[in-house]
């Protein structure tokens, strides 16, 4: 079958869509993180090679995380390929990943940086329940969260200044993998305005007929 890749900026709802695109295709969601975490706590021999990269505060290389993902492919639930969230970020990466796995779509969520601004710096949580609500999206109920135990969280770097910062670093990165999978006609931009079904229609469109 081959492998997705699922591009798309913080606050763009990838999270939403990843768990939708695997339910439809059966393809497991894979992260670098999940990877890591994973092979640490199995003790693995390339996990134990990432421990003293991070031990030391060092990133990981790429090699070490290719092994991961090597190993990853190797296993039952992803003989018909996987889902790469948040991977790969370089041209580099990319090309290498071309080399050990299929790639049959990459799909790029794609929301204007206002809107992921506004999205962002707009939610917050209730502390008594864990309930997420926003501003404008979804405002509290009467003016109250229905657990009664209400005390508003919002995340220090949900900020306007640390959001744009963090969309630039994305563009910054995406950009040029983006534009190498674009030549070989794998990349499909998906609109991540709109109503969430609308948008998971869009994109298993795009993978039914890839």
């Amino acid at each position: 079958m081959g492998s997705i890749i699922l591009f798309g900026p913080p606050g763009a709802g990838k999270g939403t869509q990843a768990q939708r695109i695997l339910e439809h295709t059966g393809q497991p969601q894979v992260s670098t993180g999940d990877m890591l975490r994973a092979a640490l706590a199995a003790g693995t021999e390339v996990g134990e090679e990432a421990k003293r990269y991070m031990d030391a505060g060092a990133l990981v290389p790429d090699d070490v995380i290719l092994r991961l993902i090597v190993d990853r492919l190797k296993e039952d639930d992803a003989a018909a390929g996987v889902m790469f969230d948040g991977f790969p970020r370089t041209t580099p990466q990319a090309r290498a990943l071309d080399a050990i796995t299929e790639i049959r779509a990459v799909v790029s969520i794609e929301v204007p940086d206002d809107d992921i601004v506004e999205r962002i710096t707009g939610r917050f949580t209730c502390r008594g329940c864990g309930t997420v609500y926003h501003d404008v999206h979804l405002p509290l109920p009467e003016g109250s969260c229905p657990c009664g135990a209400f005390e508003e969280l919002r995340r220090a770097d949900d900020n306007e200044a640390t959001v744009r910062a963090r969309l630039a670093t994305y563009h910054q990165q995406t950009q040029p993998v983006a534009t190498h999978y674009e030549a070989q006609g794998l990349l499909h931009r998906i609109n991540g305005v709109g109503h969430v079904d609308a948008i998971t229609a869009d994109i298993l469109a795009v993978l039914r007929n890839v």
